[in-house]
């Protein structure tokens, strides 16, 4: 499990269905985005075990602005018909929030994201230049964020790097390991020579042509 909170963003427009109703998608499953040193993908059913958490709706993930949160009932989280994770929410009666929907409003704000951690990960094609990594559950959602910028890409790339070296040396570690147990596996299943059985062996021919 990785217990750091990661951030990602999506393309798909976070829109105003009607007067002051705010809704977006923040998060696709099967869908490849480049991290700079591998892939990574969301497979289906990843968010099942997270829709009950208490999840918040903030501006640019500033906690300081939030928009709505599950626990008060002023926001839902859900799973779109296509298995993506969605949000939608009322516009509070507060000013920074209003500000917010006007500009979703007018398509100056137009992309979402979403803070989490991992509890399970498959990783696919390591021995390529740039691995995937498959996120099969996510641990917890923090929070779902109609963001201006996907600043996350540069803030964290050190991170990313960082955690894919660790994640290629336990692989390369792996495959060591499995090349040594291979190789005595296959010592072991070789004939012994020179065992007391086969030297008895050939005394008694020995015996046997004397005679």
């Amino acid at each position: 499990m990785i217990d750091e909170i990661q951030r990602r963003f999506t393309e798909h427009p976070v829109r105003m269905e009607s007067e002051g109703k705010i809704e977006g998608i923040a998060a696709v499953i099967n869908s490849r985005t480049d991290l700079g040193y591998f892939y990574e993908e969301i497979a289906a059913g990843a968010f099942d075990d997270i829709l009950q958490d208490d999840v918040r709706a903030l501006f640019n993930h500033d906690s300081s602005k939030i928009l709505a949160r599950t626990k008060s009932g002023t926001l839902e989280v859900f799973i779109s018909e296509r298995g993506d994770l969605a949000y939608k929410y009322e516009t509070p009666n507060i000013s920074y929030a209003k500000d917010l929907a006007e500009s979703i409003r007018l398509g100056d704000v137009d992309q979402s994201s979403f803070g989490f951690t991992i509890e399970g990960e498959e990783w696919r094609d390591m021995e390529s230049e740039k691995p995937t990594r498959i996120i099969t559950k996510l641990g917890r959602l923090m929070d779902v964020s109609p963001v201006t910028y996907p600043a996350y890409q540069d803030t964290t790339a050190s991170a990313r790097n960082e955690e894919f070296e660790a994640v290629k040396q336990a692989y390369t570690e792996k495959k060591d390991a499995e090349k040594r147990a291979e190789k005595i596996k296959n010592q072991e299943s070789k004939p012994a020579e020179g065992k007391p059985i086969d030297l008895y062996k050939r005394k008694l021919s020995i015996l046997k042509t004397k005679k």
